[in-house]
């Protein structure tokens, strides 16, 4: 009989699915009063297993995890919307540029044709950060929003005035200069800057004149030589000036100029005056622009991003083309170029006096002007946009030629954040390449050579 059990047992074992007979074991072997039971083991299988079980035997499994994964990814694009470009559906421009160049390529976009600086002599740069700037915005939009000029027509917008602003906040003068003063917005920002420093103005008309028509600015102790009392910043006599603020030291005077003349003739005016510290409102880009700038004489073959060529065929001249229809201040290839394949300066001239005044120069001359300028640079930088285009809606300037923004494309929560979104996209369409200089002053004479042919003549620009 035993042997009859025996048997038995060995068939039934046998006819056991293995996890059954692997729960008996371990029954038994844990001391159990009773023998493993296949039902106790699937009473104790969790809920997802027995779906994922039953899934799978009738077919449903696989469909069902796409569908999931379906789910998880629209939600997120939901949740995460509001990081992506905010698109004004009533900018039909702005939206076809974006078609054009992609959404995702917006940010490389910045400087793909090129951003030519001018070099300084030691490769030295700005003290000033990412983050400065950063933490600058957010402290100087309310500082504009209580702007008194609020449509500053022909005048600075935001970036212009934030980027004034932050470099005087940033170097603390103790006399502030500027050439040019319009109806004195540009007075305003310099005075919310150093609320105590005394400022001198050079402007042909007084601000007060701007009165009859609209918002202008007159600040109490800001020195105007205006209207019968204009001097050209050039004429001044800044010893007698500078003694009569009691300033010793001319490296603790800024200089701000924003008055459409030829940049090379007031630097060498500065230099000459023994400034350091100076900023120009209007860097206007190569071929572009009412008088020569110091992006136009840097912009050559030798520095990185400068040169250009005047080939119909060309790869610069096809995307030129195509960027003239999204950018008001791109130019192709025929509007860059003048007789005999000019392209320096504005189609080969040097611009001065608001385009009253122009000059035909030859590339030499044209390499010479940035040789110089390089000699006596300790410090070029070329103030960046506030924000990206998708997020100002500016029409005018082309980020191909421009540094990177501040707050780039696709950052809509910083731009919200910092209170950019409160401003009409006007005043976000005055950039022109704002740029800051701190010149060297050498103890000798700055001599250059300039090649024509086989022979070379040496240039003596002075002591400087």
């Amino acid at each position: 009989m035993t042997k009859v059990n025996k048997m038995l047992e060995r068939a039934l074992s046998i006819r056991r699915p293995p996890h059954a007979v692997e729960g008996v074991g371990a029954a038994e072997d844990d001391g159990g009063d009773e023998p493993g039971d296949v039902s106790k083991t699937r009473k104790h299988m969790s809920i997802a297993v027995r779906v994922t079980n039953y899934l799978t035997r009738t077919g449903y499994f696989w469909p069902i995890v796409v569908i999931g994964l379906v789910i998880v990814i629209v939600s997120s694009v939901i949740i995460h919307s509001r990081d992506l470009v905010c698109i004004s559906a009533s900018s039909s421009d702005h939206i076809s540029r974006l078609r054009f160049f992609g959404f995702d390529a917006l940010e490389s976009d910045f400087g793909s044709l090129g951003v030519p600086w001018c070099r300084s002599k030691h490769g030295k740069t700005v003290e000033w950060t990412y983050k400065d700037l950063l933490r600058g915005l957010e402290e100087f939009v309310p500082i504009y929003e209580m702007r008194p000029i609020k449509n500053n027509m022909h005048g600075m917008g935001f970036d212009h005035s934030f980027g004034l602003w932050f470099i005087t906040q940033w170097l603390k003068p103790e006399l502030m200069i500027e050439s040019g003063a319009f109806k004195g917005h540009s007075t305003w920002i310099l005075r919310q800057a150093m609320p105590d420093t005394p400022i001198v103005s050079l402007s042909p008309r007084h601000p007060e004149k701007y009165l009859k028509k609209g918002p202008a600015y007159v600040d109490g102790n800001c020195t105007y030589f205006t209207g019968k009392d204009f001097v050209d910043f050039g004429s001044m006599d800044w010893g007698r000036v500078l003694r009569k603020h009691g300033i010793t030291d001319r490296s603790r005077v800024l200089v701000f100029f924003d008055d459409h003349q030829n940049e090379l003739k007031r630097l060498k005016q500065a230099l000459k005056a023994g400034f350091k510290h100076l900023v120009f409102e209007d860097n206007y880009d190569t071929g572009t622009g009412d008088h020569y700038s110091l992006r136009q004489i840097c912009d050559q073959f030798y520095i990185r991003g400068g040169g250009h060529s005047c080939f119909k065929d060309s790869d610069e001249a096809r995307i030129r083309f195509r960027r003239r229809k999204f950018w008001e201040k791109a130019v192709d290839v025929e509007e860059l170029c003048g007789p005999g394949e000019a392209w320096w300066g504005v189609r080969g001239e040097m611009r001065d006096d608001f385009n009253h005044s122009n000059k035909a120069i030859s590339y030499a001359e044209h390499f010479t002007n940035s040789r110089f300028v390089e000699s006596v640079l300790d410090v070029y930088w070329e103030l960046p946009p506030v924000a990206g285009p998708s997020l100002t809606h500016q029409t005018r300037y082309d980020p191909a030629r421009t540094s990177a923004p501040i707050v780039e494309d696709g950052r809509y929560r910083l731009f919200q954040r910092l209170g950019l979104s409160r401003f009409d996209t006007s005043v976000f369409n005055g950039y022109t390449q704002m740029v800051y200089l701190q010149l060297l002053h050498l103890k000798f004479p700055v001599v250059l050579i300039v090649f024509r042919g086989k022979r070379s003549v040496p240039k003596r620009y002075g002591v400087v």
